[in-house]
């Protein structure tokens, strides 16, 4: 399908094109531009997914942007991973503290008194979230083990969501979960650095406790990095894969050095990203590689001269659903 293939906004998208047209918001309008065309000269695309992006319940437009085949891979952080669970189950018990600004010490310690995690203005509820999912994941993570099975982070949540057993704890409509859509897809995931997040953590208790023998049962990073080589090289065999990045940290920075990986250290052919775009708030100033313009990328071998290449420096929980509501016609 030729890029020029005709395009109608909906109220959302004509609101955009008609009053973003310079700096950031322009620079957003080009990047949903690229993404769109991308797609339409038959590449595919990664989206990353960094910082609280779950809490922020992207789930509202990214589970659509999953259901109408724009995205084909999500590399994320482990807590964004879970997060997304803990929102479905447990969204009716979270708390807003819209002046969390104002909160002194004592404040903060009242919220751990009462079980709730604050992830800036949002209190996760430890009881009714973290440990509802601990319960049933357990049960998952034994058995496997048991059965001397290994499986990814992502693999194990698949498993639960298609179980049913969580059915009875949902409080959104499914259709405002991305991990549901993307379990509906079977959407591949990658999770770096997956032991950093609370699940991680618990499954690590679990592992001193004994409740699982094999530390390996959840298979992690280089795994990962090795089942992303080979997806990369088989996926770019008939289409180009873009990155579209939201924020910075481990969810971008690990799947972009598939590239470099293959083309250095197994001196393999492979083609460059065909198309990057990152949302971040982060600056150059100090050595910041969540803040280095995409250029700087063309110097280890991720990028090429020609590569769309695009950077809208706002906040991500603000750009990316108005990116997706861009993108899906609303």
């Amino acid at each position: 399908m030729p890029s020029s293939a005709a395009f109608t906004p909906g109220p959302v998208g004509s609101f955009i094109k008609h009053h973003f047209r310079h700096f950031n918001a322009a620079a957003m309008v080009d990047a949903a531009e690229g993404y769109r065309t991308h797609l339409l000269e038959g590449g595919k695309m990664m989206v990353s997914l960094a910082g609280a992006m779950s809490t922020a319940e992207l789930g509202l437009s990214l589970a659509e942007m999953i259901r109408q085949d724009k995205v084909h891979l999500i590399t994320c952080t482990g807590a964004n991973l879970e997060e997304d669970i803990f929102n479905l189950v447990a969204h009716d018990y979270y708390e807003r503290v819209p002046n969390y600004r104002d909160l002194t010490p004592a404040d903060e310690k009242a919220l751990l008194d009462r079980h709730m995690n604050r992830v800036t203005d949002t209190c996760i509820p430890e009881m009714e979230a973290m440990r509802r999912i601990e319960k049933a994941i357990l049960k998952e993570w034994m058995a496997a083990d048991a059965a001397g099975e290994r499986r990814f982070p992502h693999e194990f949540l698949y498993r639960l969501l298609r179980s049913g057993v969580l059915e009875q704890y949902h409080q959104i409509d499914t259709k405002n979960s991305w991990m549901i859509a993307a379990c509906e897809k079977n959407l591949p995931i990658v999770v770096p650095g997956w032991e950093d997040s609370t699940l991680g953590n618990m499954f690590a208790a679990a592992v001193i406790r004994g409740d699982v023998k094999n530390v390996h049962t959840v298979r992690t990073g280089i795994e990962y990095m090795t089942w992303l080589a080979r997806f990369y090289q088989e996926i770019t065999k008939d289409c180009s894969l873009g990155m579209f990045q939201v924020g910075g940290g481990i969810a971008g920075d690990f799947p972009i050095c598939v590239v470099p990986m293959l083309h250095q250290d197994l001196e393999l052919e492979a083609p460059l990203w065909g198309y990057f775009c990152q949302i971040s708030d982060s600056t150059t100033s100090y050595g910041s590689y969540s803040g280095a313009v995409p250029n700087e990328k063309i110097t280890w071998g991720k990028l090429g001269a020609d590569t769309p290449k695009f950077i809208v420096e706002s906040d991500a929980t603000i750009v990316a659903p108005l990116m997706f509501a861009y993108l899906l016609g609303w």
